[in-house]
């Protein structure tokens, strides 16, 4: 990941909505939810959610499936392992020691 992608991917989530659906999206890996799903979960309209989607598509945050009539949406899990490795490269000027809580409350359990 370069630059570029990372600020794409942070400007994307730096607001609220968009950052409460992608954590959502997030909790239901890998099935995702169908567009109308998320569009209830935010309370807002399916016009105004609509541009929010187009938002994270754009920064690669979003996958989009169509399965029958439904389009599901599912958190692009390898963006957001690919922006992590980005944050944290170099982490602690590669002393392993000092990067380890933090690999510890990233290790899914």
């Amino acid at each position: 990941m370069d630059t570029d992608n990372a600020l794409g991917i942070l400007a994307a989530l730096s607001h609220p909505t968009r950052l409460s659906t992608f954590h959502l999206l997030v909790r239901h890996e890998p099935e995702g939810l169908s567009t109308g799903q998320i569009v209830a979960a935010s309370g807002l309209t399916q016009s105004t959610f609509s541009t929010h989607l187009a938002v994270m598509a754009k920064a690669g945050l979003v996958i989009s499936e169509k399965r029958g009539r439904q389009q599901i949406q599912r958190a692009n899990i390898a963006a957001l392992r690919d922006l992590m490795l980005f944050l944290a490269k170099d982490c602690c000027q590669g002393r392993a020691d000092l990067c380890e809580p933090l690999l510890a409350e990233l290790s899914c359990c």
